[in-house]
């Protein structure tokens, strides 16, 4: 089979295609045919890059989130057979979604909907799910006005329908008028573009002086965060799980304890279940993914390129099937 073996860090070039054998299933394991592998900028890009801290030896062969057809199971599986369409996100440490078969645990993946394509469901599976949980971690009520910042890309376009789907006021924060308009168009209350408007003037314009309650910061660019953190309303809610901005920030610590604002990480806030609530949500038509293109496994450097500097509106998402 085909398979993107990294046997270097590096740049995008690094991403070579090799000839390598296909995976046998062992015990409570299934074999999945990828039609779907999503390119993701902390979990591919940087471990490409030996950043991040993940670890991973070489050879390897990078993708997370692999959506495909199970063609054959291992002994001591239960409920999946060959034919089910599903998707699954897997650990950095596992890799291997950039390639045409992928083993996994059987008690690992959910099923894709009908209604659904491959490149949808592994979206879906990825970003939906982290979305609930920042949610979740913010405690985000009704009312409240939600503050989205990186609206247009892959997880700010769940978190804006998520925290719309809440009751919340949202306003999407993008750094272009394209990317403002796409967050509008999920359902977003209004936009600012960061990048031309001054973000803290314009939110509290918005909010008729009020500020933000909660603030979805996944970016953490040192040149955003005054507007960001200038943009909370007294007792404002900060969560994230993104620093592909640079990731260092200065912070106005009397702003923090006047106006009473929790910062927090919204790791570990995923429930069981997320992935399956949130498939079942997209079959209806109440959630959408934003996928800018898709391309085959033998252009995992461009995908890499595109991603990396932020070139795509939505995600990019590798097919091993096509030629």
């Amino acid at each position: 089979m085909k398979a993107i073996v990294l046997r270097a860090f590096g740049g995008p070039e690094v991403l070579q295609v090799e000839e390598v054998p296909i995976p046998k299933p062992g015990p409570g394991e299934v074999l999945v045919k990828v039609h779907a592998a999503s390119v993701n900028r902390s979990l591919d890009i940087l471990v490409r890059q030996d950043l991040g801290g993940y670890g991973v030896k070489l050879p390897y062969t990078p993708g997370v989130d692999a959506a495909g057809e199970v063609v054959a199971a291992g002994p001591d599986v239960r409920g999946l057979n060959a034919g089910d369409r599903v998707a699954m996100s897997i650990g950095v440490q596992q890799g291997g979604a950039y390639a045409e078969y992928l083993t996994i645990p059987a008690d690992r993946p959910s099923l894709i909907p009908p209604e659904l394509s491959y490149a949808q469901g592994t979206v879906v599976v990825r970003h939906f799910p982290t979305a609930f949980g920042l949610a979740r971690a913010a405690d985000l009520k009704q009312g409240e006005w939600a503050l989205i910042m990186g609206a247009a890309g892959a997880l700010g376009a769940c978190s804006v329908q998520v925290a719309r789907n809440i009751g919340a006021r949202v306003i999407a924060g993008a750094g272009a008028d394209e990317r403002v308009q796409a967050a509008q168009n999920l359902g977003a209350d209004f936009g600012v573009n960061y990048r031309t408007q001054d973000l803290a003037q314009e939110v509290l314009k918005i909010t008729d002086g009020h500020g933000v309650d909660v603030v979805f910061e996944n970016i953490a660019d040192p040149t955003l965060w005054p507007g960001v953190i200038y943009s909370m309303a007294m007792r404002g809610r900060l969560v994230t799980v993104g620093a592909h901005g640079g990731g260092k920030v200065e912070l106005d610590v009397a702003r923090l304890y006047h106006h009473r604002l929790h910062l927090m990480s919204g790791h570990d806030h995923t429930e069981p279940g997320d992935a399956d609530r949130a498939l079942a949500l997209a079959a209806r038509g109440e959630a959408r993914v934003l996928i800018d293109r898709i391309l085959p496994l033998s252009q995992a450097p461009e995908a890499h390129r595109l991603a990396e500097h932020n070139l795509v509106l939505g995600k990019v998402v590798l097919d091993p099937t096509l030629g």
